[in-house]
């Protein structure tokens, strides 16, 4: 067909020119378009300028010669009396011409219709996923029908994801130089790069995974050189295709198997896809593209957990090595990072440093602490520090490195399966058994370090940043971490005994606190330090609290903290911060919840002497600590921190009270089963006792607390006294011995209880609701009458009320007494003139008339009714006798004189 070679020759390089001729001939044409678009544009800018043309008559009043200006008649002399201002030169002509008119704005784009979304979007989105299956099914079609090889299949989708690939940049270059623009949300250069990436990756893990054509290595760096070109073209292509490529890329191993995994490679890989992801995401801006990258670089962490200690390098270094990219090219305001907003904190800078820090932290757990793992940790922490300090957007790391790093030590602390342990070259008298784990002196040195550059990096921060969140971040980190850290240390290695050792230390961080404090205070006159100030003082009190926990026994630690509460309300008028106010009642607030695991404050040791045993020290001393520590916090005003800690102070009196009752009367076992009577009676008379004494205080202090603490007590006393004295552990209803004749239980759980209600009746009697002291009054009323009655039982029956048969004799006394108690009541209701006396006399006298007619009526016989009645009607009369002559006496009218008529 072709004489020679060249005559092939020739004619391919014919066809070649008139390729290239037609591609000249078109960006000719291209360039012709827009220079007549310039030509048109200046043109319509030259009329514009141009003057509009003149009318006839306009043309000849212009050409006239120019008249002498006409002076303008004389204003008033009101009119001229206003500055006038002298016309600049050719001001009139300026005046004279038409204001431009001005440009109709541009109209508003119509939004895009159904048909318009059909047509130029969604069938874009179809087509690009129809080409990407459309090489799948050939593929599959091939393989099915047998007609190509494995090889020349593979070649040909190789070339189809070429020609895809080929084909989107041929459009995205047709788009940039035509009129026509891209569609933001349907771009079809991307949807054709995206459609020839897929099927590339499909080719090459096809010939690797189904023919055996590529060795392992070799798929995993194809592949990933794919999605590393598909991270390349989303920088031309826009977001849809780097997520393509970031998935694609984390997802390459997974897909790429092998009998010995090489933890070096994968994890170098992984280094650098995050290292192109994040400098796409810097170059674009795409925070959605940093923050899946990081939460692939992590679930990449997670099954790599499971591999041996000996695998533990390569994970410390992949967490060290994206760490270090984000810190690079992630975190706003530091290297090759965006630029930060002043010193504000930027949830994508703090977090993407956080994600790799908690990686490191899992390392460390799921190592059992290992050496290399614990020292990676250490640096990425010490990391965080320095990149926080040199870029204010990362603060939120601190915050998270606290965490972390208590959570490593606690869990170190807490962990079960190891013996307590302490230095390896011996034990130290007071700290605890010997060692069994070299790794603590690795664990000793880390915390101290920890310490160390979380307080001083905390403090300095105080000085270097104005910003608030920044300042008070950096400051509760450097309070939080030494504290949490002595704990954790003193968990694991004194097993939570008393510590000499430890309670030193506490002591000196106590004292480093309390010298920020002041030093940060000397600077009071910035705001913003005010927080800081207030968390350097929680440290110190914080600090002096554990020393006391350290130092003591259990049932000191009560002590300690409630004394620690005290002391922070005093320091609070010293240096008025508000926030140890709140302090010293999260303190008072600790102590309470002591209780509550523990109520009788030291354990089984309590004792079991009387009054003098550890419930006066543990209760005692921390109600008169919150009692004091009320009074420092009321001279700045009231707020819920002083009623927290007034509340603590009445709760603590009034429990002082009732365990020392209930371990007086049980024999020192507090978690008796049940109460009897005399339990019973003294905690009535001890809470009505106390609400006499609060409702004196309440109206000196005017404390809500105070007020409510003295009606519960009211409350309680009433509630115990109807169900307790008068139901459960009534003497008339149960087997009792109450005692001897006259001093017995009765006159303790009946007459003290009603003279202390009557006490309180008074107490209250002006100062609250005349229903409230009435019913307190009635309540005495009813307990009085209660102990006159069992007490004529008592010397009728014996100390056990219920033996026995009630007799005449008996019940007439019973009335006789009734009539007595209540003439006496009549008779002080008079000499004090008590209308409350005199209205109790007549329902006492009222009972025993009650009691009259319908009891010894029918039971008592002979002289006993005859006497019952007899002196029931006598005193009747004199007490309508006095009601006549002494309360209600009508003094005579005197008669008026007659005058003479």
């Amino acid at each position: 067909m072709f004489d020679s070679p060249f005559d092939f020759l020739t004619l391919v390089i014919a066809i070649v020119a008139i390729i290239f001729a037609r591609k000249a001939l078109g960006q000719i044409a291209v360039l012709q378009r827009r220079l007549d678009a310039i030509e048109a544009v200046g043109a319509a800018a030259a009329r514009a300028a141009m003057p509009p043309p003149l009318a006839p008559q306009q043309e000849f009043e212009q050409s006239l010669p120019a008249a002498p200006p006409i002076a303008p008649p004389p204003l008033p002399e009101a009119a001229t009396s206003e500055p006038t201002t002298q016309p600049e030169p050719g001001a009139e002509t300026a005046s004279a011409a038409p204001p431009p008119l001005p440009e109709p704005p541009a109209p508003a784009q119509p939004a895009p219709g159904f048909e318009e979304t059909l047509g130029t979007r969604w069938v874009v989105w179809i087509g690009g996923l129809t080409l990407a299956l459309g090489g799948f099914f050939m593929v599959r079609y091939s393989i099915e029908a047998g007609l190509l090889g494995p090889g020349v299949r593979t070649m040909l989708g190789g070339l189809f994801a070429l020609a895809l690939l080929g084909a989107g940049e041929w459009t995205r270059r047709k788009e940039s130089i035509s009129n026509i623009a891209a569609l933001p949300i349907a771009n079809i250069p991307a949807i054709l790069t995206a459609a020839g990436t897929a099927v590339a990756f499909a080719t090459v893990y096809a010939a690797y995974a189904l023919y055996d054509f590529l060795a392992p290595a070799t798929a995993f760096i194809l592949l990933g050189m794919v999605a590393l070109g598909t991270l390349a073209a989303a920088l031309l292509h826009g977001p849809a295709l780097a997520g393509l490529g970031i998935v694609g890329a984390f997802v390459t191993p997974i897909l790429v198997s092998s009998d010995k995994p090489d933890f070096w490679s994968l994890y170098i890989y992984l280094a650098i896809v995050t290292a192109a992801a994040f400098g796409l995401a810097r170059i674009r801006l795409w925070r959605w593209l940093a923050v899946t990258t990081i939460a692939f670089a992590l679930l990449w962490t997670l099954p790599c957990l499971q591999c041996g200690p000996e695998m533990i390098a390569p994970h410390v270094c992949h967490v060290i090595a994206g760490f270090v990219l984000a810190a690079l090219l992630v975190v706003c305001g530091f290297v090759f990072g965006p630029d930060g907003d002043g010193e504000e904190i930027e949830p994508i800078s703090s977090g993407s440093l956080a994600a790799y820090l908690f990686g490191a932290m899992l390392i460390v757990l799921n190592s059992a602490h290992a050496d290399t793992a614990m020292i990676g940790f250490t640096l990425l922490t010490a990391a965080s520090l320095a990149v926080a300090w040199r870029a204010p957007a990362a603060t939120g790391v601190i915050a998270a490195a606290s965490a972390f790093v208590f959570i490593v030590f606690g869990e170190w602390a807490v962990r079960r399966n190891v013996d307590m342990l302490v230095l390896p070259g011996g034990a130290i008298p007071g700290i605890g058994p010997s060692a069994t784990d070299g790794s603590v002196s690795l664990h000793l040195v880390t915390a101290a370090l920890f310490a160390a550059a979380f307080g001083i990096a905390g403090f300095l921060a105080q000085l270097r940043f104005a910003t608030t969140k920044v300042t008070v971040t950096w400051a509760a980190a450097a309070v939080f971490t030494p504290v949490a850290l002595l704990v954790a240390l003193y968990a694991r290695i004194a097993h939570l005994d008393r510590s000499i050792p430890f309670a030193i230390l506490a002591v000196l961080l106590a004292a480093a606190y309390a010298a920020a404090t002041e030093a940060l205070t000397r600077r009071g006159e910035r705001p913003e330090l005010s927080s800081s100030i207030a968390l350097s003082a929680t440290g110190a009190l914080a600090s002096l609290a554990l020393a006391l926990t350290f130092a003591l026994d259990k049932g000191w630690l009560t002590i300690a903290l409630a004394l620690v509460s005290m002391g922070t309300a005093w320091l609070s008028v010293q240096r008025p911060i508000p926030f140890l106010r709140w302090l010293a009642a999260i303190f008072a607030g600790i102590v309470v919840l002591r209780i509550g695991y523990e109520p009788r404050i030291a354990g089984d040791v309590v004792g079991t002497t009387p009054i003098f045993n550890w419930l006066l020290w543990g209760y005692g001393v921390p109600a008169l600590s919150f009692w004091a520590g009320g009074h420092f916090l009321r001279r700045n005003g009231d707020d819920v921190p002083l009623r927290m800690v007034e509340s603590a102070a009445i709760l603590f009196t009034v429990l002082l009270a009732f365990m020392e009752i209930r371990h007086a009367v049980n024999r020192g076992d507090v978690y008796y089963a049940s109460a009897g009577l005399t339990e019973v009676a003294l905690q009535v008379g001890v809470a009505l006792a106390m609400a006499i004494g609060l409702e004196r205080l309440r109206l000196r202090s005017g404390s809500i607390v105070h007020n409510v603490g003295a009606v519960l007590l009211t409350a309680f006393a009433g509630l115990a006294s109807l169900f307790g004295l008068l139901g459960l552990e009534n003497p008339m209803l149960w087997w009792q011995d109450v005692g001897g004749s006259f001093i017995n239980l009765l006159l303790l759980g009946y007459a003290l209880p009603a003279v202390l209600a009557l006490l309180l009746s008074y107490a209250v009697a002006g100062h609250r609701p005349a229903a409230y002291a009435n019913t307190i009054a009635a309540g005495a009323l009813i307990l009085a009458l209660a102990y006159l009655s069992f007490e004529i039982r008592r010397l009728y029956h014996g100390p056990v009320l219920t033996r026995g048969e009630t007799t005449g004799a008996e019940q007439y006394t019973y009335s006789i007494a009734w009539l007595m108690f209540g003439v006496a009541l009549l008779g002080v209701g008079i000499v004090v003139n008590s209308q409350r006396a005199r209205l109790a006399s007549a329902v006492v006298i009222g009972l025993t008339i009650l009691k009259a007619f319908l009891v010894d009526m029918s039971t008592l016989t002979g002289v006993y009714r005859a006497l019952s009645f007899m002196c029931l009607g006598i005193v009747l009369v004199a007490i309508g006798w006095l009601y006549q002559r002494i309360l209600f006496r009508r003094r005579a009218t005197p008669p008026v004189p007659q005058t003479g008529t």
